[in-house]
């Protein structure tokens, strides 16, 4: 039976070199609050997205989030440090970047979302700034994995914490899994625990949310995973597998992120056979690695496909010597955030007031008040986007 917090590890006989590492993180977080280390305040609406842990809490979903709520009518840039890239400093990506250019998860947005700007750049300052003087019209930046980055005082700090990996249960590096220490949270505005079961009972919610112990100005959502329909990698003619045709099916799960334990529990209910094969975060597939692939999907036996997610599908697209009929197996499973408890309205008000209030853009603010009544209709399992801005 899963529990929440399910996937710690605490390695306790590191536990010292944990006590060392808060001290200096604590120290770090201390010249902040006394003003020794200056954060910087933008006028451009910023909204950070980010965690306190070492691995993956759904960060680039919870932004694409963000920019289905905002981009019909408002100009976004999303703007992350551009993990494994190959590239040094600000750049602000167009249709010639590639992945190696900006990074596997800055490149997936930009290819999903080619009205937006994307940039990358490790320091944060200078990539706000960069972005505000290349695209002055730009209503709203998304910091991407943000959190520890102090340097910048967004507007709205998120902070997001896996289910799975609760902060109140994990330890400080190198004994567990936190950054920093658990008290970092206090610096969140919104706090949303992902990755939820879908079958979550009222009592578990108000026990996590009791045990969060969060203070009267921040606000706790919970969000779960929802898998949109399978589409094939290399063979764009073919048609999306369905759940139904998933049925009967043995999988090669091929992935390359922080953790596919979730994904191996949310998708066995429909196949017959999960065979993950597991490569580091953000690793970059090679020769060697596709062969590896190629062997592994030979060893399977009778129906089966390939799986991959959004993310790893960037890097694989790109390498050499995986066989063709490999190829014409391997499905990308995409998937989106849905908020529980019928929280979503709460939230997308939550960000649209804040863009709103804040923009420098004259019509944005002219507009907030006439499409109120319009904003507070919102439903559904999608963000509902917001019209503030008159058909620019």
């Amino acid at each position: 039976m899963r529990t929440e917090g399910d996937f710690i590890h605490i390695y306790d006989w590191l536990l010292p070199l944990s006590w060392l590492y808060g001290i200096g993180v604590g120290f770090r977080n201390k010249l902040f609050e006394i003003g020794v280390l200056k954060q910087h305040s933008y006028e451009t609406p910023i909204i950070s997205v980010g965690n306190i842990t070492v691995g993956g809490s759904g960060k680039t979903p919870h932004v694409e989030y963000l920019i289905r709520l905002l981009q019909d009518e408002a100009k976004i840039a999303v703007l992350s440090r551009g993990y494994k890239r190959k590239t040094h400093g600000y750049i602000l990506a167009d249709e010639n970047s590639t992945m190696k250019d900006i990074g596997d998860e800055p490149f997936q947005m930009k290819k999903k979302f080619s009205g937006i700007n994307v940039a990358v750049d490790h320091k944060r300052t200078r990539g706000i700034e960069n972005i505000i003087h290349d695209r002055k019209d730009t209503d709203v930046i998304l910091l991407d994995d943000a959190f520890q980055h102090r340097y910048v005082k967004p507007g709205i700090n998120i902070l997001l914490v896996d289910y799975h990996r609760l902060i109140i249960y994990d330890k400080l590096l190198p004994a567990g899994r936190l950054r920093e220490p658990l008290s970092g949270k206090n610096r969140a505005d919104i706090v949303i625990i992902t990755k939820c079961p879908k079958d979550l009972k009222p009592m578990e919610f108000r026990v996590l949310t009791k045990s969060m112990d969060l203070y009267p100005y921040q606000s706790l959502f919970f969000s779960t995973i929802d898998y949109d329909t399978p589409y094939p990698l290399f063979n764009k003619e073919e048609n999306k597998i369905t759940k139904q045709q998933l049925k009967g099916k043995n999988v090669l799960l091929v992935s390359g992120i922080a953790s596919p334990k979730q994904i191996i529990v949310d998708i066995q209910k429909y196949v017959t056979s999960i065979t993950p094969l597991s490569f580091a975060d953000h690793h970059q597939f090679s020769a060697k690695d596709a062969e590896r692939i190629n062997q592994a999907f030979a060893n399977i036996k009778g129906n089966k496909i390939i799986i991959t997610t959004e993310k790893d599908a960037t890097r694989l697209e790109d390498i050499e010597g995986i066989d063709d009929d490999v190829k014409s197996h391997i499905y990308v499973l995409p998937i989106k955030v849905r908020f529980m408890l019928n929280q979503e309205n709460v939230f997308n008000d939550k960000i649209i007031d804040y863009v709103r209030k804040n923009s420098r853009n004259s019509i944005l603010a002219k507009g907030k008040d006439d499409n109120k009544s319009k904003d507070s209709d919102n439903s559904g399992n999608r963000p509902g986007t917001i019209s503030f801005r008159n058909n620019r």
